[in-house]
């Protein structure tokens, strides 16, 4: 992951990072970002485990090997917000190609002592690695007059955090929001061209879903170099199931139709979000 993101930043541009939680949803990126000639970071969260069905971290890590070789673009096996220095043990060695450890909800000190543990020994396996400064909200996102301002990242901070810990890429919190955004939404551009220009250093979006595709085009412009999404391919999903099952309940499903549909909505979804990040023909 480092090397793909550092040559974004380089460019100005961002690569999608798009959860899956089985193999079909992973090939529906890879299909869409192979058209686009873009990289692409598969995000898998720890807990998936149990909901998709895999056997454990070590299967998915070999099932996404295997899928790869179909594809002649830049392929990244991400874990996606590991929530402890175990977690990130067991992702490495199964053959993740980079992870993300999530100390937000730590005090400072306590975020970088956790961190640069995950650094110095994902290092040694040649893996990269994802840290996370400020906090994200769910849902209803900030109110900054109510005294939310705490959860932003502070741009000295990041830089002290990315010196402390040798993260290769910092998450930060610049008014994004996980899950489905509610009333305005406002991201700080002001506060992340203070944070990339205190830190020259990759910086992620989480929460991306949601977002108007200038915005996220801006952030890309800005130093955001890797960009989370779900919600969006889940609306979109959501959206063909509703569409295909306005029919009598007696009806057998065809799921074949079904699985194309839905394969096809999230390949729609992926490829508009490579043209909104500009990583198209980046490959």
């Amino acid at each position: 992951m480092h090397e793909i993101l550092e040559e974004a930043f380089k460019e100005g541009y961002a690569i999608p990072q798009p959860d899956f939680i089985n193999f079909d949803m992973a090939a529906s990126y890879l299909k869409g970002a192979s058209d686009l000639q873009s990289p692409v970071i598969l995000g898998f969260g720890e807990d998936y485990v149990n909901l998709s069905g895999f056997r454990s971290l070590t299967y998915v890590a070999k099932g996404i090997e295997l899928l790869s070789e179909e594809y002649d673009i830049p392929i990244v096996l991400h874990l996606d917000h590991g929530s402890s220095y175990e977690a990130c043990v067991k992702a490495v060695n199964a053959g993740f190609s980079s992870v993300m450890i999530d100390g937000s909800s730590l005090s400072f000190e306590e975020n970088v002592k956790l961190t640069k543990k995950v650094v110095d020994m994902a290092s040694q396996k040649g893996v990269s690695v994802e840290g996370e400064l400020g906090r994200l909200k769910t849902g209803a996102g900030y109110d900054l007059s109510k005294g939310d301002e705490e959860v932003l990242t502070d741009p000295d901070a990041a830089t002290s955090f990315i010196k402390k810990t040798g993260v290769d890429a910092l998450a930060i919190s610049i008014g994004n929001v996980h899950g489905e955004y509610q009333g305005p939404v406002d991201i700080r551009m002001d506060l992340l061209e203070e944070i990339r220009n205190s830190t020259e250093t990759p910086l992620v979006l989480h929460g991306s879903s949601g977002l108007p595709k200038e915005t996220l085009h801006k952030c890309a412009k800005l130093g955001i170099t890797k960009v989370n999404i779900y919600t969006d391919f889940a609306k979109g999903v959501n959206k063909v199931l509703k569409n295909e099952y306005k029919h009598n309940q007696d009806d057998i499903a065809d799921i074949p139709f079904l699985l194309n549909k839905i394969q096809n909505e999230l390949k729609n979804t992926m490829k508009s979000f490579i043209k909104a990040l500009g990583s198209e023909d980046k490959a």
